[in-house]
């Protein structure tokens, strides 16, 4: 007699194995633990072979039905329905998510991009493998990519879940462009994700304000090279992570030049910093101290790793900075804007300076002059100004306890 829903569901388990034949070699077996499984026995080549279908409830009576038929069909070709499993189960996992991802990283790899950025995409990515990366890439759907979003956004890290989108993206276009996809779905989720509020990195933009912040980080009594990165970020305001990872060889002594190497720089192309007499005499100070390394600023717990991403920003909570105060990244903002005021530089090179790309194309192509003159001008102006700030005959006390100096005397701004 032939399964119905009914029957399926009011199926109870029993201290042996308990077998339900629907017809045609399909069967329902209720395992001694409760558990429900599809079962599909047939005869190819002369031997009794057995298919697994699934699990009841996850698959229906009409679908296991229905998987009983195609493998019918098969048989009716001379094909095996268990070795056609296998093979497509092969398939399955050559063009899953996972696979492809696992492929694109290499791509990146191959194309020289930095590891930081190749450990944040697989950083971001292992947020989709739970509920994708097992999945063939074809199958996937919007719904199913939302949830893995989902469960990201649910923990309140919503810019978190809006670059995951985007990455799961890039991997979709990878298998386009490799003929193992014909759409991406991502293009559906635009604005189903919650905005992050976009909070800009503080920075010190106020003359006074700044001398009291290079005079804290002159007191400073921590780890002299931390002092010392300080210091070098507000005279050459480059990324944090570009300077955390310097290297001595990068700097010409000679020639007032440091050369950061494309792998760490954010558009992949190198940049010179033209180095002030303040910098250099910073530089030299700090060659007594690593000097012996190959790194300008090795972690206390490896000469081989650079200073991890929190050292300058937590140094400027220790001197009493709040994080909606000052930050590492903000010394670029700083000198962007003092420059920018001051009248005296052409706004190319203080970009220049800065290692910005142009968004407009055209402009773009006009821009690419180094205004390398110019620049060693201006950087050298700039940690002249510097110093003028810091040594102003300024009175400094604490504020509230926590160190951070205050000063007391009017300064004009940059001239």
């Amino acid at each position: 007699m032939a399964l119905s829903d009914v029957k399926c569901r009011n199926a109870r388990r029993a201290s042996k194995l308990v077998k339900l034949s629907d017809g045609g070699g399909l069967q329902l077996w209720v395992q001694p633990t409760g558990s429900r499984l599809w079962r599909l026995a047939y005869r190819f080549d002369g031997k009794q072979k057995l298919l697994a279908l699934g699990s009841y409830p996850l698959v229906s009576l009409a679908e296991a039905r229905q998987a009983r038929d195609d493998a019918k069909r098969l048989l009716l070709a001379g094909i095996d329905p268990g070795k056609e499993r296998s093979l497509q189960k092969v398939d399955s996992a050559k063009d899953s998510f996972r696979s492809i991802a696992d492929e694109y990283v290499e791509k990146l790899k191959k194309q020289g991009r930095a590891d930081r950025t190749i450990s944040k995409v697989k950083w971001l990515l292992d947020f989709a493998y739970p509920t994708i990366g097992d999945k063939c890439i074809r199958e996937i759907d919007p719904a199913t990519i939302l949830t893995a979003l989902r469960r990201v956004e649910v923990r309140g890290r919503y810019e978190s879940a809006r670059r995951l989108r985007s990455t799961i993206g890039t991997v979709f276009r990878y298998a386009i462009a490799t003929a193992r996809a014909e759409g991406d779905p991502t293009i559906a989720l635009r604005g189903a994700l919650i905005s992050p509020k976009v909070t800009p990195r503080a920075a010190i933009t106020d003359p006074k304000a700044l001398g009291g912040l290079l005079r804290a980080v002159d007191a400073f009594d921590g780890q002299p090279t931390t002092r010392a990165a300080l210091k070098l970020m507000a005279m050459l305001f480059p990324r944090p992570g570009e300077l955390r990872a310097a290297e001595w060889e990068e700097f010409d002594f000679e020639s007032a030049v440091w050369i950061i190497p494309e792998a760490r720089m954010k558009m992949r192309r190198p940049h010179r910093v033209p180095l002030a007499r303040q910098a250099v005499s910073v530089l030299t100070s700090l060659r007594e101290i690593s000097g012996g390394g190959s790194l300008l600023f090795p972690s206390v717990r490896s000469d081989s790793r650079p200073i991890s991403d929190n050292t300058l920003n937590a140094a400027l909570r220790r001197m009493g900075y709040g994080k909606e105060e000052a930050t590492a990244h903000g010394f670029r903002a700083t000198a962007s804007t003092l420059l920018n005021e001051c009248g005296k530089w052409h706004p190319d090179a203080i970009e220049r300076q800065l290692a910005h790309i142009e968004n407009n194309d055209v402009r773009r192509a006009y821009a690419r002059a180094e205004h390398w003159e110019e620049r060693v001008k201006m950087m050298q102006w700039w940690a002249d100004y510097l110093d003028e700030l810091e040594s102003k005959n300024a009175r400094v006390i604490p504020v509230g306890g926590r160190g951070r100096p205050a000063v007391h005397t009017p300064s004009r701004g940059p001239p």
